[in-house]
């Protein structure tokens, strides 16, 4: 991922948000060798070399790209994570932002950072350490290493792991059960269970969550049980 990549995912990311057509993501890689590598460290070499580049710590405020889909904390809409090959550095910190991870059996996971003289600035130190238990999640990070889609899987990092020419059907039923529900009472859930996964549970009741909200007062919080007294497929609009 260099910056020009940064620029343009920036803008995909801006238009997934504001479509509302657009009910769920599926984030992959081309081919079959790699989900994604993470950082182009050619370039940053060459950067550094230059004297062009200021040093890097977490986050991306400042730099080209942002917000990055590692800092875009109130995207609602839910996202599909396809893992066929190689998820290090960056690109395992996309999966880890994704809500459902499908990862080919040949999958392979890391934050090999440490190793480079850097740190995971993306949010893999939050975000494993809050879906880890705690020495798990230090065990990987302050070693760089790797692990299988099938760890993953057992870790819970992962969602399902299927033979790679399996995959692509496995994301196809993952995204066909995540259209099938209301989209307002999708982005609801998630906003609701991200926001409060840190919370006490009676503070997390009486947080205010704007999706929910809007869910509460839509027309598809009334389709739902009317489709059900009617026995028929519900007719959802999203708004």
């Amino acid at each position: 991922m260099n910056l020009r990549m940064h620029e343009q995912l920036s803008e995909i990311w801006d238009d997934f948000e504001q479509d509302e057509d657009i009910w769920v993501g599926v984030l992959t890689g081309a081919g079959d060798r790699s989900f994604s590598v993470g950082q182009d460290l050619r370039e940053l070499a060459e950067r550094n070399r230059a004297g062009i580049i200021r040093p890097s710590t977490f986050g991306s405020r400042g730099a080209v790209g942002w917000p990055r889909l590692t800092e875009r904390f109130s995207l609602a809409k839910p996202l599909v994570a396809r893992v066929n090959g190689y998820a290090l550095g960056g690109g395992f910190e996309l999966a880890l932002a994704c809500d459902i991870v499908v990862a080919a059996e040949h999958a392979v996971f890391a934050l090999p950072e440490v190793k480079r003289g850097l740190v995971a600035g993306a949010g893999g130190v939050f975000r494993m350490t809050s879906q880890l238990p705690f020495k798990t999640a230090l065990g990987y990070l302050l070693t760089g290493r790797e692990f299988s889609a099938q760890r993953g899987y057992e870790l819970g990092l992962v969602s399902e792991v299927v033979p790679a020419e399996d995959l692509d059907a496995c994301v196809d039923r993952w995204v066909e059960d995540l259209v099938q529900c209301a989209p307002l009472a999708v982005r609801a859930t998630k906003e609701a269970a991200l926001r409060s996964a840190n919370l006490p549970v009676e503070q997390a009741f009486a947080t205010r969550y704007v999706w929910e909200e809007r869910r509460m007062h839509s027309e598809d919080a009334l389709e739902g049980p009317r489709a059900f007294a009617e026995k028929r497929p519900p007719r959802w609009q999203g708004k």
